[in-house]
């Protein structure tokens, strides 16, 4: 595991963004499986706003770790978050774009994005790999949609699962720890005074930091990195 600290959200943003160009630039196709949130949205602003011209999008292929089930045009939904502040500013092909459709039935989506990655992504030890996997990590230690009350789903023998927030009730399409850990790379975004506790804990696998799903993230590649703010680290030592 690799840790990387910086000074702030916006620092975060273009160190990732060099290192998703550096990660990316061989001439071949590069699958990357995005996150929502507030961290991703800055790193996307970033890296459409200063870094879009040294992207070969042709090569880039996206899809999501989670989205709501959500339509894709309301406000909730990560795809639209996405088509907003990158995909709508850069030259990616219409066909690179594999979405989550959180319009329909949560089930059969989940099946159906399942077998997408099959089809669509190279396998290996058997299941499908992404080049790149960003995660994200919320204030109560979820990732993806894979919530503390919902962790078993974390080891789910299918690909994709529906997940249900604790609170609000909303059903999202998650990735399963089986694809997630089984990516060439994971790399966490994570900022903001509000996360330090969880980082910590889960960083240091300080007593029952187990019950937070962020802390299952294990690819076997063994390719770990943490993107974080001085804030989110703040509790590090």
């Amino acid at each position: 595991m690799e840790v990387k600290v910086y000074q702030n959200k916006t620092k975060v943003a273009e160190e990732f963004s060099k290192y998703l160009i550096e990660k990316s630039a061989d001439e071949k196709a590069f699958h990357i499986a995005l996150s929502g949130g507030s961290t991703p949205k800055i790193v996307f602003d970033v890296l459409a706003e200063e870094f879009a011209g040294d992207v070969n999008w042709r090569n880039i292929h996206l899809y999501w770790g989670d989205e709501r089930c959500v339509a894709p045009d309301d406000a909730e939904s990560n795809y639209k978050m996405t088509v907003e502040h990158l995909i709508s500013k850069v030259d990616i092909p219409e066909e690179n774009i594999h979405r989550i459709k959180g319009e329909a039935d949560p089930k059969l989506e989940a099946k159906r994005y399942g077998e997408l990655l099959e089809k669509e992504l190279p396998k290996e030890l058997g299941l499908p790999q992404f080049d790149l996997v960003i995660l994200g990590m919320g204030d109560d230690g979820h990732t993806a949609s894979i919530f503390p009350h919902e962790i078993e789903l974390w080891v789910s023998p299918d690909n994709c699962e529906v997940a249900i927030h604790p609170e609000s009730g909303q059903r999202r399409v998650s990735l399963t720890g089986r694809i997630i850990n089984n990516a060439k790379t994971v790399a966490f975004l994570v900022t903001g005074e509000t996360k330090a506790e969880k980082v910590k804990i889960i960083i240091d696998r300080e007593e029952g930091y187990l019950i937070y799903p962020a802390s299952h993230v294990a690819p076997k590649t063994k390719d770990l990195v943490w993107f974080l703010d001085a804030a989110a680290a703040k509790l590090l030592t």
